[in-house]
């Protein structure tokens, strides 16, 4: 999720590396915060694989800036992920959202549908916080505790929505309608 963000806002725009991590905890807010021991490590490696390199332009006191820029490798590999991201990035909330704030970047709409069919089709299985003895999937019907049938119902309002959302901009971008499969 951190390259994917990194690669996302650099394509962008160049942006120093404080700028990059505002922007970075700005997406992600309180629910994965960035860290300099994770930010600038991952800054470097990009570096090194000729995704990312950076210039030195003058500060506003006496210490020159770092400014972050993409390399062509660097926006085609923002592109490939876009394009085919990893599962991880369709089933995990946050790592969508991170992939969705980027996907504009791909230029071919029917590119962009697919990537949101295969979201829309997680969201479409079955799934629960909580299975019963069985293994089934626990409602917030059959939930006795009060917490987590609030867990449940706020998921389940969450969920038909992002369903709703993305089901409109498939047909939107397609002019076809809902899931497709994966």
């Amino acid at each position: 999720m951190l390259t994917l963000a990194i690669l996302g806002f650099l394509y962008d725009q160049p942006l120093h590396g404080y700028e990059l991590k505002s922007r970075i905890t700005g997406l992600t807010g309180h629910v994965r915060p960035v860290s300099d021991g994770a930010l600038y490590p991952a800054i470097t490696r990009l570096e090194k694989a000729g995704l990312l390199h950076r210039r030195t332009e003058p500060g506003t006191g006496a210490a020159p800036r770092q400014t972050l820029e993409l390399t062509e490798e660097g926006r085609a590999e923002l592109l490939r992920r876009l394009a085919d991201p990893e599962q991880a990035e369709i089933t995990d909330q946050i790592r969508f959202f991170t992939l969705a704030a980027f996907l504009h970047h791909l230029a071919d709409p029917l590119q962009q549908a697919e990537v949101l069919r295969r979201r829309l089709a997680f969201l479409e299985a079955p799934s629960s916080f909580f299975y019963d003895g069985d293994g089934r999937p626990v409602t917030a019907e059959r939930e006795p505790n009060p917490f987590r049938r609030g867990m449940l119902l706020v998921a389940r309002a969450s969920t038909a929505a992002e369903r709703a959302w993305l089901a409109e901009t498939v047909t939107g971008l397609t002019g076809a309608d809902g899931p497709k499969g994966p």
